[in-house]
């Protein structure tokens, strides 16, 4: 939703969100900004600590989508935190400066009343209203919060202690989720061992790692109806990622997918545009249920459109049918519902396209269901 995926993704966000934040913190947008990007170095990633935040890095998000069946219909729900450093207040001594801001989005897709319902939240960091921990994932945004422990492994492909459990608690104005995602699945590291380019400089890369497949339980809630998730029938995806990088100045917005195949492999493809709707860089990773992660290169990825929705709303004409060409075959994305667009000028000052979405294999069979994002058909991202 997504700073930095791709290129400073959900992902350079700050893009978008940058004066409303400034305003948030008490600045001017006519501040001086230290603006240079540096290449992130290699590194071992080292969990739980690093399923925390990194307040040292100016961008950060934990980003969880999925679908699941309750009341005995199909949903889908999406929940971002964001953290972002705030430069201009980095040498003020003052503890009311705004030296980290915290954003949420939440939604849920109601694929048979054809509808999306979207809320958010945006926040300074400090005095109780917003934290993110530096220990593990414990983000909280006044009463939103999202927590990460140790869960006791699903499967024999998780090592004994290795297993995650999230807890998303989301309050929002037509909706509510309380919903657990448990790992089954290893951590998938993305990238080069977690450090994953995201455009042709060096700086314009983050750390990046995935938990596809997690399985959902816990409740829904819609129209002030409490629905019990059916078990068994849900599936989610959960992003992590952070970086000190810039998005690269030719690009209008990028294309993500991120999808849980019902042979329980994980698929990711994501490509950055031009204003003329070229590739910049593309990226993304297979990784088969037991099996290495196979990544792909930047020119191993293509994303044609077959289909394009016009939103009433902003006007913006989105690709909701694609076909995406990567190593491991040629596949199809196909949105649930073409109404998908989500306005956060309330938060991150943003207008994207974010969406519950099936996966079709070459032969036109559905062999994966996730979701697919979609930023710069609006306006382009561009930092102030």
């Amino acid at each position: 939703m997504p700073a930095d995926h791709p290129a400073c993704t959900r992902r350079q966000w700050l893009a978008a969100h940058l004066p409303a934040g400034l305003a948030l913190a008490g600045i001017g947008t006519g501040a001086a900004l230290p603006l240079a990007a540096y290449a992130l170095p290699e590194r071992t990633l080292v969990f739980p600590s690093d399923h925390g935040s990194h307040p040292e890095l100016r961008t950060e998000w934990w980003y969880i989508t999925g679908h699941a069946r309750a009341a005995g219909r199909p949903w889908g729900f999406q929940v971002t935190f964001f953290r972002s450093r705030v430069d201009a207040t980095q040498g003020l001594q003052s503890a009311f400066a705004a030296k980290q801001l915290v954003f949420a989005h939440a939604a849920v897709t109601d694929v048979q009343g054809r509808a999306l319902l979207h809320d958010q939240r945006i926040a300074r960091a400090g005095f109780g209203v917003a934290e993110a921990s530096t220990q593990d994932t414990n983000v909280r945004l006044q009463d939103w919060t999202l927590v990460r422990s140790d869960f006791p492994p699903r499967t024999d492909d998780v090592p004994s202690g290795s297993g995650s459990r999230y807890r998303a608690h989301i309050a929002g104005g037509e909706f509510a989720l309380d919903l657990a995602f448990d790992t089954t699945q290893p951590v998938l590291l993305q990238g080069a061992q977690g450090l994953s380019r995201k455009g042709p400089e060096a700086s314009q890369a983050s750390y990046y790692y995935s938990q596809p497949q997690l399985a959902v339980s816990g409740t829904l809630t819609v129209g002030g109806r409490r629905m019990d998730v059916t078990p068994g029938t849900g599936r989610a995806w959960m992003d992590h990622e952070w970086s000190e990088a810039l998005m690269h100045p030719e690009a209008q917005g990028w294309d993500w997918i991120g999808m849980n195949l019902h042979d329980g492999s994980a698929l990711t493809a994501f490509r950055l545009r031009r204003a003329d709707g070229s590739a910049l860089w593309a990226g993304g990773s297979l990784r088969a249920a037991g099996q290495p992660t196979r990544v792909f290169g930047p020119h191993e990825v293509a994303f044609s459109p077959e289909r394009f929705w016009t939103s009433p709303h902003s006007g913006a004409r989105y690709p909701v049918q694609w076909r995406i060409d990567t190593p491991a075959g040629r596949f199809t994305v196909q949105a649930v519902l073409d109404a998908q667009e989500l306005d956060s000028q309330g938060s991150t000052g943003a207008i994207y396209w974010e969406g519950l979405s099936d996966l079709r294999g070459s032969s036109g069979q559905v062999v994966g269901r996730g979701y697919l994002e979609m930023t710069g058909y609006a306006r382009a991202l561009r930092l102030g």
